[in-house]
């Protein structure tokens, strides 16, 4: 599905990314993890082409991304800050996003679990930050598509939301798709990761289950877990 090798990111003088290795397999919930600057979001736009590495190679779906813009139709994405023109309504991005994309879309069935009926005839600039980003995420959900790329996908959901949120994935999770998730909500990543990726510094140090980060950390609470893992490097 995603193989990436060597990747190094630099902005300026700044080393995002620092030899970046990472695998990811067809099916299932990755979730990278990682302390405010470790490079998450770096590395989510550099798969999606967004970001052009200074160095190293990435293939999705079997094929090196370099100069080959047309896989990005196969995979959905949620970035961690949507920027469309808030003078839009809600129901001008969903046409507007079917047009671009020409592929069949299920925004009805999404529409009605999120609640966003009453806010069809809304523009962006007039919803709350909850709102919006369920809008975001039936902008996200809304093709099939084999890949998923959510980054930091709860911001600003209520409980309800999030429940509906977590089903959402599942749903996706048990048609065989892949789901990579950047989020800072533990119990949801305890909850429904089959894999975790911990970064740092733009290296990845850790891979694996919830129970084999338990066993290598000695600890029983994941919380707890993740902050032996990071207290740990820290001190290396």
């Amino acid at each position: 599905m995603i193989r990436i090798a060597g990747l190094y990111k630099k902005f300026g003088r700044n080393q995002v990314l620092s030899g970046t290795d990472l695998s990811i397999n067809n099916g299932g919930i990755y979730a990278v993890l990682g302390p405010n600057g470790s490079g998450k979001t770096t590395l989510i736009k550099c798969i999606l082409g967004m970001v052009i590495p200074t160095s190293g190679e990435i293939e999705v779906f079997g094929k090196a991304i370099k100069k080959n813009w047309k896989y990005r139709q196969e995979i959905n994405y949620l970035p961690q800050i949507a920027n469309f023109p808030g003078n839009l309504k809600v129901y001008e991005l969903i046409a507007m996003l079917k047009d671009l994309r020409q592929k069949p879309s299920q925004e009805d069935q999404l529409i009605s679990v999120f609640g966003l009926e009453p806010y069809l005839k809304s523009k962006l600039s007039s919803l709350s930050g909850g709102t919006r980003q369920k809008v975001n995420i039936l902008l996200a959900f809304m093709f099939d598509s084999p890949l998923i790329i959510l980054d930091e996908p709860t911001t600003g959901l209520d409980p309800a939301a999030l429940i509906s949120l977590k089903k959402l994935i599942q749903k996706e999770k048990d048609k065989g798709k892949t789901i990579l998730i950047t989020t800072h909500i533990m119990q949801v990543v305890e909850e429904m990761a089959d894999t975790i990726v911990y970064l740092l510094e733009g290296k990845i140090y850790f891979k694996g289950t919830v129970g084999e980060l338990k066993t290598l950390t000695k600890e029983n609470n994941f919380d707890q877990a993740i902050a032996a893992i990071a207290t740990k490097l820290e001190n290396v």
